[in-house]
């Protein structure tokens, strides 16, 4: 017989954990490169903690075992600056399922973030640059390598948005190139 949905959601139940209670879970599939990491890192440092770790609670441990922030949960881990501004304490909502239905939750919630629209990327980028931000401020705060941000830009099509850029000069060929041909 399948669970029906909470009265409310978890969300409005947000709990402040120390983290040394808090525990990754064995089961989650999901990775993140360096340069996300980097950026989670950054978005984290930029905006503090804007969404909670889901966790399950252990009653018999007094542990919490991630369901969903994994990385989250990294970050306050490996940069010292960040647990200090929040105290070695994350928010955390709990959800109380069994574990199948959590390790289902967790390939949820990883599949439901999906990816990036490479058209609407190139739209921010676009709107970012009609705004005056530059490459380098875009590269850095949307945490893109400035090659990226450049095929971004050729994407949209429009020759304003490469005012800015230098190309080099374009080759000549020599009398002994243009002989041989």
């Amino acid at each position: 017989m399948e669970k029906t949905m909470p009265s409310k959601s978890p969300v409005y139940k947000i709990t402040a954990v120390p983290i040394e209670k808090i525990q990754p879970n064995t089961y989650n599939p999901n990775s993140v490169a360096p340069p996300e990491l980097k950026l989670l890192y950054d978005s984290i440092k930029a905006d503090g903690y804007t969404m909670p770790i889901v966790c399950y609670y252990n009653k018999t441990e007094d542990t919490y075992v991630i369901v969903d922030g994994f990385h989250r949960y990294r970050i306050m881990l490996d940069y010292p600056d960040i647990y200090e501004r929040e105290g070695g304490m994350l928010p955390v909502t709990i959800i109380n399922k069994p574990l199948d239905h959590r390790m289902a939750s967790t390939i949820r919630h990883n599949r439901a973030r999906g990816s990036h629209d490479v058209d609407l990327m190139s739209n921010i980028v676009k709107e970012l640059h009609e705004l005056g931000r530059s490459d380098a401020w875009i590269s850095k705060h949307l945490g893109m390598e400035r090659d990226e941000v450049l095929r971004l830009k050729q994407i949209t099509g429009l020759a304003s948005l490469f005012q800015d850029v230098n190309f080099g000069s374009a080759w000549l060929p020599s009398e002994e190139e243009t002989d041989n041909a």
